[in-house]
């Protein structure tokens, strides 16, 4: 009984051979998640119109309506729950006329990858009068997750755009920190058809010891970039400026080609959120503001 007992304790060592191929496989060997989404909104005498969606699993749009019965804002939901290497997800968004919101349901997720980075591509298109705002909320970067996100953004004179994206770097509830991984966050910004802005936030495997560094990001963990497009691009610059020493954390803005392009970095998710929930607040209290204020999925 005590040898057969023994010879089966020796043999599950067979159940580490799977394991330890798994150390060394690829994210193309598993299953990953390629979605998309295309919205294009109008509007109409009842305000906006949605005129055209498309959705591919793992993406869903939905469009919670507000007081009146309208519709105002789309919410763009991750039903995988998070994104991982290899993943690749895409998103556009299209507004004819009118005013609308596109935001997330919640923070988006980036899980470790084994080797390949996951690609998150946003395509924003914003003609003659309409006024649109991507005000996604923030992505939390896990321990040694790789990601390439792209944005792409359209604008033609007259037409009004607010755009956001925000990364947090490590799970600060864990204390866990960034020790490598990739990060690669591109903007591109076309007025006219022509080029306006060109920008990239790279950080790889080797870069991120060095992050914390006074001439990089010093002890912030949660950085953001905030465009404006619109009139009265100066006043806008302004009245940035003259609210960043409320904000509680790091803000600097300029003026490029007629954006206005801010920056934020915050020690901590909790206080960007708060930071940039005052500047929403605040551009929500002006006249003909329009969608750029508080996303309503922001305050549930």
């Amino acid at each position: 009984m005590f040898g057969s007992l023994s010879h089966f304790t020796e043999d599950t060592s067979a159940f580490d051979v799977p394991s330890r191929r798994l150390e060394h496989s690829s994210d193309r060997d598993l299953q990953r998640a390629e979605g998309s989404c295309r919205v294009v909104l109008g509007g109409s005498e009842k305000g906006t119109r949605v005129m055209d969606v498309y959705q591919k699993t793992p993406i869903r749009v939905l469009f919670p309506k507000s007081a009146g019965n309208q519709v105002q804002e789309a919410v763009l939901v991750n039903t995988a729950g998070g994104v991982t290497g290899g993943d690749r997800l895409q998103s556009s968004v299209t507004a004819l006329e009118d005013a609308f919101i596109v935001t997330t349901q919640a923070a988006e997720k980036l899980y470790r990858a084994l080797d390949e980075p996951a690609h998150i591509r946003t395509t924003l298109m914003a003609c003659d009068a309409a006024k649109l705002a991507w005000l996604p909320q923030e992505t939390i970067v896990f321990n040694r997750a790789r990601i390439c996100r792209r944005t792409e953004i359209e604008v033609s004179s007259g037409s009004q755009l607010l755009a956001l994206e925000w990364l947090v770097l490590g799970r600060a509830a864990y204390g866990e920190k960034i020790s490598a991984g990739s990060i690669t966050d591109t903007w591109r910004v076309r007025k006219d058809g022509r080029l306006a802005w060109a920008d990239t936030f790279r950080a790889t495997d080797d870069v991120f010891s060095h992050l914390s560094r006074k001439a990089l990001l010093s002890d912030c963990t949660a950085i953001a970039t905030l465009l404006y497009f619109g009139p009265e691009p100066e006043a806008r610059l302004q009245s940035i400026r003259d609210q960043a020493a409320s904000f509680g954390c790091h803000c600097r803005a300029t003026l490029l080609g007629g954006l206005v392009i801010a920056r934020f970095a915050a020690t901590a998710s909790y206080e960007l959120r708060a930071a940039l929930r005052n500047l929403l607040q605040r551009l929500g209290e002006q006249p003909a503001s329009g969608p750029f204020r508080v996303p309503k999925m922001w305050l549930c």
